[in-house]
């Protein structure tokens, strides 16, 4: 639950949101992970986004909003009602080291999902994370602070496709792990995608088929290589 504002020096480290509204100005304090979770409409409650319940004329300065002023303007002087509507009608005020912090966590995640799924269609490979990202820079690829990387990873990747020839594409693959290594394989061959059919066969062996991005193919197959020493039999069916 939101607590009383102390009013402190630290004020400057606030992240507000903030509405213009009948020709005043509505303010609250906001945790900044919970407002962007809000904001990008996931399942947060208005209490888990407010840092404090008072709503304000000028936060930093302390000047709270009378209630006559939010009957006038909003109809209610509830302020978990007000705080709704400054949050769903107005905007995030973030800090900048908030920005940075957020901006960079988004692109690491993008990158991280071009890199996985996408291939350079000339090597069938794919591309290094760093040439994912000066591809980024290059085509000056704006990341929306309030949208899932996942959301944004289509239209970022046709952006980076006027520098950087990429395509993403999935690859089939059939998997044979030998008796001694199978029963303890299944969580690693299941996080790297999709398993579309598998048996046991009658020596023990596990025979799987999984689906998964291409980017992943190598690493998928170091890692099983690893983990069996070797003796794990891999086949690309498409």
């Amino acid at each position: 639950m939101a607590q009383p504002l102390s009013m402190d020096k630290e004020r400057v480290q606030f992240n507000l949101a903030r509405l213009k509204k009948g020709g005043e100005n509505f303010e609250i304090v906001v945790d900044p992970d919970a407002a962007v979770s809000y904001k990008s409409k996931k399942s947060t409650k208005i209490k888990e986004v407010l840092k404090s319940e008072d709503v304000f004329t000028d936060a930093k300065k302390g000047q709270l909003a009378s209630e006559e002023h939010m009957k006038a303007v909003f109809n209610t002087t509830n302020k978990l009602d007000v705080a709704k509507a400054i949050i769903d009608e107005g905007e995030i005020q973030l800090s900048q080291e908030y920005r940075n912090k957020l901006y960079e966590d988004k692109k690491k995640k993008i990158v991280d999902i071009i890199h996985k799924n996408g291939i350079d269609p000339s090597s069938g490979l794919p591309h290094p994370l760093t040439r994912v990202e000066n591809a980024m820079e290059e085509a000056k690829v704006k990341i929306d602070y309030y949208k899932s990387a996942d959301d944004q990873v289509q239209d970022i990747l046709g952006q980076i496709k006027t520098v950087l020839p990429i395509r993403f594409e999935t690859r089939q693959i059939e998997v044979k792990i030998p008796p001694a290594y199978a029963g303890k394989m299944y969580n690693t061959v299941a996080s790297f995608g999709k398993i579309t059919r598998d048996a046991w066969l009658s020596d023990g062996t596990w025979q799987v088929v999984l689906e998964m991005p291409a980017g992943l193919q190598n690493e998928f197959f170091d890692k099983l290589n690893s983990m069996t020493h070797g003796e794990v039999s891999t086949k690309v069916l498409d």
